[in-house]
């Protein structure tokens, strides 16, 4: 179960790596602004919010991924805890969304319901 709780997380992670580069990069693209269903001139308006949360994002994929690599090296309480604060970070962010924006549902499961999983079975993995 640890691997299958690490490989969850780390697909979580890369899934925010993308979000990452959404948000950092390709905000006000076509493809940025359909994703998060803004227009030309709200995303030219929050451009710069977005660069910085596209950053949150990054660092949370990036604590997820020293935490297995942490794993992978044998320090299993070190990465136990990265993973954990990686990707219950999304999770809770996924919450926020959800609570805040209920018309956003769809991309608040695509953001916390993976991690949530890797989470859930790193627990059952490290207890048994």
């Amino acid at each position: 179960m640890i691997i299958a709780g690490l490989v969850l997380t780390g697909l979580a992670a890369l899934v925010h790596v993308y979000i990452f580069f959404l948000e950092s990069f390709a905000w006000t693209s076509p493809r940025g602004r359909a994703t998060f269903g803004t227009s030309e001139s709200e995303a030219e308006a929050t451009r710069e919010l977005a660069f910085n949360q596209g950053f949150y994002n990054l660092f949370l994929a990036v604590t997820v991924f020293v935490g297995i690599i942490a794993f992978a090296v044998g320090s299993a309480p070190v990465g136990a805890a990265l993973v954990f604060v990686g990707a219950g970070s999304m999770v809770a962010a996924s919450l926020v969304l959800l609570l805040s924006s209920p018309e956003k549902r769809g991309a608040a499961l695509k953001q916390g319901v993976v991690p949530a999983l890797g989470i859930i079975a790193l627990v059952i993995g490290i207890a048994v």
